[in-house]
C-alpha cells in the first residue's frame, strides 16, 4: 500500500494527514521545536505507517517568516548585492511611505544587506531595453576579490531595467561564476522580471537570503526521512496555493514564505466547491495564531501586495514596515490569537491578550508542562467549553493549574475568575473578528453572502460567537477540523508560475503580438518544469494598468485585447469605485500559470436521515452571563441528518465545537456540521 502524507508544522501542534488506497487518517502531536522531523517520523511509525510505503510527503514550513522575525538559531547568511552605479541605496531608501506618521521614534526596517556589502558596477540599460553601457569586466574582477576575502556565501545581481533586458545581469553572473567557483549567484531578472526596482531588489534579496537556510533545512528533512526508510518525493507548499518540487523550493524559496497558512485556504476553497458553497470566509485558529482568508467563486483571493516581517496592527499590515515581496500570495490576514495566546495586564491596568504565545513548550498552564501564564485555552477550560483531554488523549488538562493561572489576573483586576476568563474570550474574539472583517468587508465583500468555514484546533470553539459578531449567517465545521490545513496539502495541485514584462500601450499592440509573447514564455515554462504538457492546465494572464500607475490588474487572456480591456475596466471599478475610459491603458506584464493535478481524497455525500441526536453526557458550560447545563456529544457517533440544539458541545479527536443557546447544528451528507440561529 502506498501513501501520500501532508505535514503542517505549527507553533503548538504538528498536524499530519495520511491518504492512500482508500485509507485516510489524521494525526495530531505537539510540535517538538528542537526535532521537528523526528516528531513527524515517530508519529507516523506509532500510527502504523511504514515510511517505505509513502510515495510523497507534502510539507508546509514557516522557516522564511521565522528567519525574518529573528527566531533563535536562524542566522541570516552573508549575502552581497551588486547593482548599477548610483543605485546602491535603493533598498535603504525604499518608497516614501511613512508607516507610523505620528510616531517620532519609529525606525525603518533595517536593510536586508548592510551598506558595506553593497557594490556598484558602471553599466546601464535604458527603459526601452537598449544596452547603453556593458558591464565592466575589470570592475567585476575587483569586486570578485572582495567577495572572496570577506567570505560571502551568496551574491545578488540586480541592475536597473534588467526586467526588460537581462543581458548585463547574465554577463555579470558568467564573469563572477568563473572567478568565484561555488558561490551562489541570484539574478533579479530570473526571480522577478518586473518593473519597480525597490520591490524587485527586495524580493530577490529575500530569495538569496532564504536559499542556504531552506536548502539546509530541506536537506536535513530529507536525510532524516531517508534514514527512517522513506524513499519517495518531497513537495513544499507555496504561498500562492500550489505545491512544487524540492528543487524549485531551494531555487526560489521566496515563493514559500507563507506556505502553512495558504494550505488552509486551499482546503476551504476545494471543500466549498465539493459541498456547493460559492463564497466563503476561511477561518483557521490554531495554538499560536488565527488566519482569515476569503474564497470567491471557490477560489482564494490572491494578492501581489505583500510585505515580509512587517508590523501588524489588529491584523492590518502597516505598509512600509516590512520587506516587500512582489509575488502572488493568497490574501491572508494573520493575528496573534490562538489557543496558546497569553493574557496579561498592561501598565494601565487593562486586560490584554497576545501577541505572545505559550507555544507547545511549556504551553498553556492547564497542559501541566510547566507553563504558568494564563492563555485562551485555560480560559476555555475554566468556562467548561473544553473537556479534560485534547488530541485524542495526548494532552490531559488540569483545571487547578488553569484556575491558578487566571486567578493571578483576576486578583490584580479585582474581578471574579469566571468573569476574567470570559473577558479573555471576548477580547480574543474581537481580535479575530477584525481579521475576518479585513479580508471581507475591507475587500468589498458582503459578509451576508458568505459562510464561515472554521477549522484549526481552536477555530470551531469560537466560530459561532464570531459569526454572531460579524453578521455571517452560517458556520460550517468540516470533518477533522484540527488537521484541515494539513488536508489542504493533499488537496493542492502542482503549480508553476512565470511572468514577463511587456510595458507597452494596449493600443500599440495586436492580439498576435500578445500570442507571440505567450508562445515564448510558454517555451521557457516547460523548459523549467517537467510536467506532461498534455496533462496540464495552462492559465494565461495579462497584467493591465493605467499608464503611470504601479499596481496592475491581472485578467485572464481569452485571445482578445478588446475583451481584456473591458474586463480591466470592470475589475478596476469594482476595486476602486471609479474608472476612466480616456486614460491610456498599458500591458505591463503577461504571465502563465501551469497546474498539474494530483489524486485527491474523495469526499462522497451520504444520505441524510434527520433525527435528534442524544448527548453522551452533560456538564456546566458558561455562555455570556451564566452557566448552562450543556449536552456533550461525540462527533464520531453523529450520522448525516443529526440535529443538535444549543447549548451543546461536540467533542472529537482534534477539535471541540461550541454551540451556544439559540443556535442549531445539523450534520450534512458530507459529515460537516452546519450551525445557524434557531
Amino acid at each position: 500500500m502506498s501513501y501520500r502524507v501532508g505535514v503542517d508544522v505549527g507553533g503548538t501542534f504538528t498536524d499530519i494527514v495520511v491518504f492512500g488506497n482508500g485509507d485516510f487518517r489524521v494525526i495530531k502531536v505537539l510540535t517538538r521545536i528542537d526535532d521537528i522531523t523526528g516528531a513527524i517520523i515517530e508519529a507516523l511509525q506509532e500510527n502504523g505507517i511504514n515510511l517505505g510505503s509513502v510515495d510523497a510527503i507534502i510539507h508546509a514550513t514557516t522557516l522564511g517568516t521565522n528567519m525574518l522575525l529573528g527566531q533563535e538559531k536562524l542566522v541570516k547568511p552573508k549575502i552581497a548585492l551588486i547593482t548599477t552605479k548610483g543605485f546602491r541605496d535603493v533598498i535603504e531608501i525604499g518608497r516614501q511611505i511613512r508607516p507610523e506618521l505620528y510616531n517620532l521614534f519609529f525606525e525603518r526596517p533595517k536593510p536586508l544587506i548592510d551598506r558595506r556589502d553593497r557594490f556598484e558596477v558602471d553599466e546601464r540599460v535604458d527603459a526601452d531595453g537598449r544596452v547603453l553601457k556593458s558591464v565592466d569586466i575589470n570592475e567585476l574582477k575587483r569586486i570578485s576579490k572582495v567577495l572572496l576575502e570577506r567570505g560571502y556565501v551568496g551574491v545578488v545581481i540586480a541592475f536597473i531595467n534588467s526586467h526588460i533586458n537581462p543581458t548585463n545581469e547574465v554577463k555579470a553572473k558568467e564573469v563572477l561564476s568563473s572567478l568565484n567557483d561555488g558561490i551562489d549567484i541570484t539574478l533579479s531578472s530570473e526571480v522577478i522580471p518586473i518593473e519597480g526596482e525597490y520591490e524587485r531588489f527586495s524580493t530577490t534579496i529575500l530569495n538569496a537570503l532564504l536559499r542556504p537556510i531552506l536548502s539546509q533545512y530541506l536537506s536535513d528533512f530529507r536525510g532524516k526521512l531517508s534514514d527512517a526508510g522513506f524513499n519517495g518525493d518531497i513537495y513544499v507548499m507555496q504561498s500562492s496555493g500550489g505545491i512544487s518540487s524540492l528543487d524549485l523550493a531551494i531555487k526560489t524559496p521566496v515563493l514559500f514564505i507563507e506556505s502553512g497558512p495558504a494550505a488552509g485556504a486551499v482546503a476551504a476553497a476545494y471543500y466549498s466547491r465539493i459541498v456547493g458553497d460559492c463564497d466563503v470566509a476561511s477561518f483557521d485558529m490554531g495554538g499560536t495564531t488565527a488566519k482569515a482568508a476569503t474564497i470567491i467563486d471557490n477560489e482564494p483571493l490572491v494578492t501581489m501586495d505583500y510585505e515580509v516581517g512587517g508590523k501588524m496592527h489588529y491584523g492590518r499590515l502597516v505598509k512600509g514596515s516590512g520587506y516587500p515581496v512582489k509575488l502572488p500570495y493568497i490574501d491572508l490576514v494573520e493575528v496573534s490569537a490562538g489557543g496558546g495566546t497569553i493574557a496579561w495586564i498592561d501598565e494601565g491596568g487593562a486586560l490584554r491578550v497576545g501577541p505572545i504565545s505559550a507555544g507547545s513548550s511549556p504551553g498553556p498552564a492547564c497542559y501541566g508542562l510547566g507553563g504558568d501564564r494564563p492563555t485562551v485555552t485555560d480560559a476555555n477550560f475554566v468556562l467548561g467549553r473544553l473537556g479534560e483531554f485534547l488530541a485524542g488523549g495526548e494532552v490531559r488538562l488540569n483545571k487547578k493549574l488553569a484556575l491558578d493561572a487566571i486567578s493571578k489576573l483576576s486578583d490584580a483586576l479585582g474581578m471574579d475568575v469566571i468573569e476574567t476568563a470570559y473577558g479573555i474570550i471576548k477580547i480574543v474574539n474581537s481580535v479575530m473578528s477584525k481579521a475576518i472583517r479585513i479580508v471581507t468587508l475591507e475587500r468589498g465583500v458582503d459578509v451576508k453572502s458568505l459562510k464561515l468555514y472554521a477549522f484549526g484546533g481552536a477555530g470551531p470553539l469560537h466560530a459561532v460567537e464570531l459569526i454572531e459578531d460579524i453578521g455571517i449567517d452560517e458556520a460550517l465545521i468540516p470533518r477533522h477540523p484540527g488537521t484541515f490545513s494539513a488536508l489542504g496539502l493533499l488537496l493542492s495541485d502542482h503549480k508553476f508560475e512565470k511572468t514577463k514584462s511587456v510595458l507597452k500601450d494596449i493600443d500599440k499592440l495586436s492580439n498576435e503580438d500578445i500570442n507571440v509573447e505567450f508562445e515564448e514564455l510558454e517555451k521557457k515554462v516547460f523548459d523549467e518544469v517537467k510536467f506532461d504538457r498534455d496533462k496540464c492546465v495552462l492559465l494565461k494572464y495579462v497584467g493591465l494598468r493605467y499608464r503611470g500607475q504601479l499596481e496592475e490588474i491581472k485578467v485572464l487572456w481569452r485571445g482578445s485585447l478588446k475583451s481584456s480591456l473591458q474586463e480591466f475596466y470592470s475589475r478596476y471599478k469594482e476595486k476602486y469605485g471609479f474608472v476612466s475610459y480616456d486614460e491610456i491603458v498599458e500591458v505591463s506584464t503577461i504571465s502563465i500559470t501551469v497546474i498539474y493535478g494530483v489524486e485527491k481524497p474523495s469526499i462522497k455525500k451520504m444520505n441524510e436521515k434527520p433525527y435528534d441526536a442524544k448527548p453522551d453526557s452533560y456538564r456546566e458550560v458558561f455562555f455570556t452571563d451564566s452557566w448552562f447545563k450543556t449536552g456533550i456529544y461525540s462527533r464520531e457517533k453523529l450520522r448525516p441528518g443529526a440535529r443538535i440544539y444549543g447549548p451543546a458541545v461536540i467533542e472529537e479527536y482534534d477539535s471541540t465545537i461550541l454551540i451556544p443557546p439559540n443556535y442549531f447544528a445539523y450534520v450534512d451528507g458530507y459529515l460537516n456540521i452546519r450551525i445557524k440561529l434557531c
